[in-house]
């Protein structure tokens, strides 16, 4: 079985513990992951993004298994476009803040 029919089979919950073991170093409930674990979480949680997820982040793995990283510049034109798609132009700023 290679790394691709592993993520094709594999649900959202397990690849949600990958992902906490990879970026915490440990499994959910708290045990300790070693090294081995750790690489082997990061790779299967990131083949796991390219293969399943269209993610909005910064900073994912695209489905070329690329690093895809976006400028603020392309997050602020994509949230404008998002808020006009939704006809909600009152959203089309990153952030509002009010007077407190």
């Amino acid at each position: 079985m290679n790394l691709y029919d592993v993520v094709d089979t594999m649900s959202m919950e397990m690849y949600e513990r990958l992902k906490h073991a990879a970026e915490t170093g440990k499994w959910p409930e708290g045990t300790p992951v070693d090294q081995a674990q750790r690489d082997s979480a990061m790779q299967l949680s990131m083949a796991y993004q390219a293969r399943h997820l269209n993610s909005d982040d910064i900073l994912t793995i695209g489905s070329d298994g690329e690093i895809v990283n976006k400028s603020k510049a392309e997050l602020k034109r994509q949230f404008k476009q998002f808020a006009r798609e939704n006809n909600n132009p009152q959203h089309e700023d990153i952030a509002r803040f009010t007077d407190l």
